[in-house]
């Protein structure tokens, strides 16, 4: 189980842990280092989905394999069961992985520092790319998942690997959590505590100093696409807007301008959101690009 302790106190620590969590986590990895291996990716294939399969070779129509990144507290399984096998019945070539592990932490991934994750999915990427034998791959991922690739793409040599990312909810910007992270002055050494204990917590505050390093000199990289969408019901990544990225290739989605009906909130639009996923697939592959409307939920 995850060190409470450690993680949910003083006061301030809670706050902002308890709105992370509500991305689920249910299936267990503890492991301090990428596994290629490991059960959980095994567990994939088993689900049935027919994601992480590295015998899948891309087809003409879908010529880059999609690597799925998942988001803070999350895992490479869980948060993946309603897009992976969407992307797969579609002709995808689908891969995720666990980064951010903290030793002695199971369940939960995504916690550790953003720029050592960022690592972790530029040597997962490279594994991909080896297998299937494609030049570049798309990238698709929620929360912490749609933003940390942008440090792999600007800091890691990752604009050379990559065609387009698509952030769902994506911390781009980092959050307030409504307000709630400016309570954290009035707790002494809670930002101390959250930068040792859940180092990802901690960079993705508003302001921090991994997010202006990152966002330093603009938003983007050339080469890549970017697609953000974002639900103004989100109350875990706010304001919603701080998701929008600015430059280039740049196209910023609000769900609810798609369809005014979606009531997702930031876990529910990575999870279960069929509209969502329906824009994901318009980023992969703009080319052959549908309307997106509320009856795409049943597409």
């Amino acid at each position: 189980m995850l060190p409470w302790k450690r993680v949910l106190t003083p006061l301030a620590a809670l706050l902002l842990a308890s709105a992370a969590t509500l991305v689920p986590a249910t299936t267990a990895q503890a492991a301090a280092a990428p596994n290629w291996g490991s059960p959980l990716v095994e567990r994939s294939r088993e689900l049935g989905g027919g994601w992480n399969d590295y015998s899948c070779k891309p087809s003409a129509a879908h010529p880059r394999p999609v690597v799925l990144v998942h988001g803070t507290f999350a895992n490479s399984i869980d948060n993946w069961l309603g897009l992976a096998p969407y992307l797969v019945n579609r002709g995808y070539c689908v891969y995720s992985f666990d980064y951010g592990q903290l030793p002695g932490v199971p369940f939960f991934n995504g916690l550790g520092p953003i720029d050592k994750s960022a690592e972790q999915l530029d040597d997962f990427v490279d594994k991909v790319l080896a297998a299937t034998g494609a030049a570049e791959t798309d990238l698709v991922g929620h929360s912490q998942g749609g933003m940390m690739p942008r440090y792999y793409l600007k800091f890691l040599g990752g604009a050379a690997e990559v065609n387009a990312l698509v952030g769902i909810a994506p911390s781009n910007h980092g959050t307030n959590l409504g307000g709630l992270t400016e309570l954290l002055d009035y707790f002494p050494g809670a930002k101390d505590l959250i930068s040792t204990a859940t180092p990802a917590l901690a960079d993705q505050i508003t302001g921090s100093a991994f997010l202006t390093k990152l966002n330093a000199g603009g938003d983007t990289v050339p080469g890549v696409t970017y697609t953000v969408i974002a639900t103004k019901y989100d109350e875990v990544v706010t304001p919603y807007r701080s998701q929008f990225l600015n430059g280039p290739n740049v196209r910023n989605v609000v769900i609810q301008d798609l369809c005014a009906a979606d009531l997702s909130e930031h876990a529910a639009i990575g999870l279960l959101d069929r509209i969502a996923f329906h824009e994901v697939t318009n980023a992969l592959d703009p080319a052959n690009a549908t309307p997106t409307t509320c009856l795409s939920v049943l597409g």
